[in-house]
């Protein structure tokens, strides 16, 4: 069910000028926000909303395209249905809501969808945690095509569902659709028709989106990370460059994207229970381990143990959030620990922050609701400002508190977009 509310148009609007953050992790999944003219630290400890709506649960962060924000949620009334969501980007006014019926069933952290929305050439693509791929005009919210992936795939649904945030490039639309039985964990589509362009892998999934990156020999690849393994793909054909196995010694957790550095020669992973990697893409179109540290289990770690926090590489280090909340800085050569800090995120399990680079600063939002501003350097961590944006929402039984904030936030037009399981906020950010 759509219901279009009427249409916003605003002359000399800025924000359609202003950068956009369309896919999950901005811009290339690069989590980089390159604007300028935003502020250098909070004036209070309290970051006052331009304006915030109510919506309902989901663990999918916003994305801003143009004069629009985009969410998924699940639902209204008992749960049973999940709805893709659009709204004004300057005042949070709805524009549009497509609702569809779905029941999560046996899926673990049941609150809401896991993926964002992805909006590419006029259209927005929605992954709901059961299966189901939409098609959607991203102006008016009508269905350009749609299918619940379940009706033609045996899907084996990992435990905490499906996570995938569509990935649009080459015509194709692209996600980690698990169905392993059919060789087909890794799913692409054409973007026109829905049609299945190609499929790749008898895997378990995991929990990573895919991403693009430009490797060392000119080839722009798709990188594909499933419960088993990670491979750069032609996202045209689902041809295999490379693979390296990534078996996990209990069970696919991977959840966070790989780490890419500046110049596209190495990958960082990073998983709960398994630790870090390093991969190494060459010139020749190869990929090679450069080592793989694990500690004892996940509260004895070495090197990293992220569980939803992104680690990043900013210059030639490797920075991340470990098991429980520790702030990490890593030497790449080795995987060595240089510094820890406990001040970003209480500690607990899964400890989540999410973090963006904008030029030498790092901007975090961590589970708490607060939006930090930081530096982090091989020397250590500088807090330069830290305020709160929005409340903890989302249950965990694991908090003292009892609830959490789980979803990435977006950065655009000089603004933060976030999101907990009761509405959606925005908080200008310009210098002046």
């Amino acid at each position: 069910m759509k219901h279009l509310f009427l249409p916003l148009v605003f002359f000399g609007f800025a924000i359609l000028h202003a950068d956009d953050w369309p896919e999950y992790q901005g811009k290339g999944r690069k989590a980089v926000w390159n604007e300028t003219g935003i502020i250098g630290k909070f004036e209070s400890d309290t970051l006052t909303p331009k304006w915030k709506v109510p919506i309902g649960p989901g663990y999918g962060g916003p994305t801003v395209a143009g004069d629009k924000v985009y969410v998924m949620d699940h639902g209204k009334a008992g749960n049973s249905t999940e709805r893709i969501l659009c709204f004004s980007a300057k005042d949070g006014s709805p524009v549009w809501d497509h609702e569809y019926d779905c029941v999560y069933g046996r899926v673990g952290y049941g609150t809401g969808p896991r993926a964002c929305v992805t909006i590419a050439d006029g259209k927005a693509y929605a992954f709901g945690t059961m299966g189901h791929l939409h098609c959607l005009d991203a102006a008016t919210g009508d269905v350009i095509w749609a299918k619940n992936l379940a009706d033609d795939y045996e899907i084996d649904m990992p435990i905490w569902g499906l996570t995938s945030s569509p990935l649009v490039e080459a015509g194709k639309v692209i996600v980690q659709a698990a169905a392993a039985r059919d060789g087909a964990c890794i799913l692409a589509f054409d973007t026109a028709t829905g049609k299945e362009a190609w499929r790749a892998f008898s895997d378990k999934a995991g929990y990573v989106s895919p991403m693009m990156i430009d490797q060392p020999d000119g080839k722009r690849a798709l990188l594909a990370w499933t419960g088993f393994r990670i491979a750069g793909m032609n996202a045209e054909t689902g041809e295999v460059y490379w693979e390296i196995p990534t078996k996990p010694n209990k069970m696919p957790i991977n959840v966070p994207n790989p780490a890419v550095n500046a110049d596209g020669t190495l990958l960082f992973l990073s998983v709960f229970y398994d630790g870090s990697r390093l991969i190494r893409l060459t010139k020749d179109g190869k990929a090679e381990e450069v080592w793989h540290r694990q500690g004892i289990n996940e509260r004895k770690t070495d090197a990293l143990h992220c569980m939803i926090s992104p680690p990043f590489f900013q210059g030639d280090h490797i920075y991340g959030v470990d098991s429980y909340g520790q702030f990490r800085c890593l030497d790449p050569k080795t995987g060595d620990r240089l510094w820890e800090n406990l001040t970003v995120t209480p500690e607990g399990r899964w400890s989540t922050v999410f973090p963006v680079q904008n030029g030498d600063q790092t901007w975090m939002l961590n589970e708490q609701g607060e939006l930090i501003i930081g530096k982090v350097s091989p020397e250590g961590y500088s807090e330069i400002s830290r305020a709160k944006l929005l409340e903890p929402a989302t249950p965990l039984k694991q908090r003292r508190s009892g609830y959490v904030v789980w979803s990435p936030p977006a950065f655009a037009h000089k603004c933060v977009f976030a999101r907990n399981d009761k509405e959606l906020v925005c908080a200008d950010l310009s210098a002046d």
